[in-house]
């Protein structure tokens, strides 16, 4: 065990990495990490030439494998799904594809597993396609083909006049204060025109059970959520980046835990990720 444990343990956090991008859930993540640990355990491991290779092509097809069954999960979800939001100093994910961000595993929920697969292992992983041909069981030029078709929905979802982090956090703050405040003019001045958010409560918190698009709609979903008779003032438990996206941690008055990260374009919101899932905020050390 000790051998198999000291051999396994350089690629935890790489194979952690993939797992999480493929999935979207930390703890789907880390227990298909494990499933490969124990799979690595029983193998004859000196057969095995190069441990990072072989490693990340049997977490490939463990997460392909989850999909499937993920994908019939998602369909019957209440609300829109969200990705768990990973706070970057409890969990790093950032060594590969820093700009992979909430806002782009949202686009990557669209692709195929396997085009989601050929991306992720190419593009972000940085193996040839003769590797992802033998993580995904298909040849090399289908491979390329996939993450080409990937890569197309990816690059339409990228920021066009992304933000700094320091302005990031600004604007967070000011929709923060605004929000809380009911202070509707102050959100219009950071809010984009056709800002849309999403709200996902998995059916066990309360939570907008479909997308929230456009200003004026926007403005009255966070004004009215500020003059509810029950509503207080949250406390704020982490200020910073979530998923690459600038947003914040509170502990709300009905001490729901919930996180909010917000997609910046041109100096305005263009997006915001609100999580209320209790299931889906286990990881966080709050």
């Amino acid at each position: 065990m000790t051998d198999s444990a000291d051999s396994f343990a350089p690629h935890r956090a790489r194979l952690t990495r993939i797992a999480y991008r493929m999935l979207g859930s930390v703890a789907e993540a880390e227990d298909v990490v494990q499933d490969a640990y124990l799979r690595w355990h029983q193998l004859d491991r000196a057969a095995v030439e190069n441990a990072g290779a072989f490693l990340a092509r049997m977490v490939t097809r463990l997460c392909l494998d989850h999909l499937k069954s993920a994908r019939v999960q998602r369909e019957t979800y209440i609300g829109p799904w969200l990705p768990e939001p990973v706070v970057e100093p409890d969990i790093d994910l950032s060594e590969e594809a820093e700009d992979l961000t909430l806002a782009l595993m949202m686009a990557l929920e669209r692709l195929s597993p396997l085009e989601r697969a050929a991306f992720l292992l190419h593009d972000v992983f940085g193996m040839s396609f003769d590797e992802v041909a033998l993580a995904v069981d298909r040849d090399p030029a289908a491979c390329r083909q996939l993450a080409s078709r990937a890569r197309g929905h990816v690059q339409a979802a990228k920021p066009r006049f992304p933000v700094s982090p320091e302005q990031g956090r600004d604007i967070a703050a000011a929709f923060f204060t605004a929000s809380r405040q009911g202070d509707l003019t102050g959100l219009r001045q950071v809010l984009a025109a056709d800002v849309v958010v999403f709200s996902d409560g998995g059916g066990k918190k309360n939570a907008a059970g479909r997308p929230v698009e456009g200003m004026e709609r926007v403005l009255h979903f966070f004004g009215g959520l500020a003059r509810l008779p029950s509503f207080a003032a949250p406390r704020i438990l982490y200020q910073g980046m979530i998923d690459g996206l600038p947003g914040y941690i509170t502990r709300e008055g009905d001490d729901t835990l919930q996180s909010m990260a917000f997609e910046i374009e041109n100096g305005r919101i263009k997006a915001i990720y609100v999580m209320r899932n209790p299931d889906k905020m286990r990881h966080l050390p709050f």
